[in-house]
């Protein structure tokens, strides 16, 4: 039998394989608040990273929800997701449909969701362009000499 011990190694080998992709996340945080605040919102669970195929089930009421890198869901991911919004909830979903990394044959999830839900009352869309980028000025002259 597995003791206790192995569980928290799994949950630590879990954690180990996540952190990478929860890291943008973490550094957009951490530039808007302190890292000790942060830690213990994260440790009371008032704050929670988590990837999206930990969501199945789950209805989250009375909370403000992001999904970052939204162009590379599937179309059942992402409808998947928009069906956890609870009471009293708001969903931000982002992403940039220029840099989609699924297969080729599969259609993003964010791409779908814009097309499926532009119309529909309660829900906006807001696009970003070349101007809206707060990086280094010289990401702005790349994007758009890949854009030409």
């Amino acid at each position: 039998s597995r003791g206790l011990g192995d569980v928290y190694k799994r949950q630590g080998d879990l954690q180990a394989k996540i952190n990478p992709y929860l890291r943008p996340l973490m550094d957009a945080l951490r530039e808007m608040m302190d890292y000790e605040y942060l830690k213990r919102l994260t440790e009371q669970d008032v704050v929670e990273m988590i990837p999206l195929a930990y969501m199945r089930g789950r209805t989250l009421n009375n909370a403000f929800v992001i999904l970052d890198e939204a162009q590379n869901t599937t179309v059942s991911q992402m409808k998947m997701f928009l069906t956890r919004l609870g009471m009293g909830s708001k969903m931000v979903i982002s992403g940039d449909t220029t840099q989609i990394d699924l297969p080729a044959d599969r259609t993003s999830g964010l791409v779908d969701a814009m097309r499926r839900l532009h119309d529909v009352p309660g829900c906006g869309q807001v696009r970003l362009g070349g101007a809206d980028i707060v990086r280094h000025r010289l990401v702005q002259r790349i994007v758009e000499a890949y854009d030409r």
